[in-house]
């Protein structure tokens, strides 16, 4: 009884933290100003720190009642996922101003979010170019996966600091309680794995 009450609880608080910063958002009254395409964009990157905290979760198999096997074919969907949500938010910005996105991309931007959105932009695309090519690239077990983790924290920092240096529709405690909770589980997956290796 106590085990099924832990795992509706577990589900409970995932999906009121990867929740939460959706719906405050949606409320935010900064809407009234913004076109269809800057709101989509902004979603689009709200979603995407969703799934930056579903990633560890399953890979790390800390979400109940999913098997091993199940974790890691949703880890590489949702992977894909947040690859495409990623490129509809840096898409969507281009469409309001290019040039804008064109500094951003050649890192010419003064603003600082800019700087670590790119750079975590870059390692979820290198992620995905990785898993996509894993075969071709050719690349031992051992050497794929610390690649991965590492691009994976790049990726954690960056949207974390990113989102919370960002000034726009995300509300300021969800913004910061999902941040801390990506922060988290991540944290949590490289200590699994210095103890699994230890």
């Amino acid at each position: 009884m106590q085990s099924k009450t832990r795992t509706k609880l577990i589900w409970i608080a995932f999906f009121v933290v990867i929740t939460a910063p959706i719906i405050a958002a949606a409320f935010s009254p900064l809407l009234a100003w913004r076109d269809s395409i800057y709101i989509i964009a902004g979603f689009a990157g709200i979603f995407a720190m969703a799934l930056l905290l579903t990633q560890p979760l399953l890979i790390g198999g800390y979400l109940p009642s999913i098997s091993a096997r199940k974790n890691r074919q949703f880890h590489k969907w949702f992977g894909a996922l947040l690859v495409t949500m990623v490129f509809i938010h840096v898409l969507f910005l281009w469409f309001t101003s290019p040039p804008d996105v064109i500094d951003v991309l050649l890192f010419r931007s003064p603003t600082p979010f800019s700087l670590w959105g790119v750079i975590a932009m870059w390692a979820v695309f290198l992620m995905g170019l990785m898993v996509a090519f894993r075969k071709r690239l050719r690349m031992p077990l051992r050497l794929w996966q610390r690649t991965h983790l590492a691009l994976a924290i790049v990726t954690v920092i960056g949207s974390v600091v990113h989102a919370y240096l960002i000034e726009g529709t995300m509300e300021m405690l969800t913004k910061i309680i999902i941040s801390l909770s990506v922060l988290a589980a991540t944290a949590k997956v490289i200590a699994d794995r210095v103890q699994q290796k230890g």
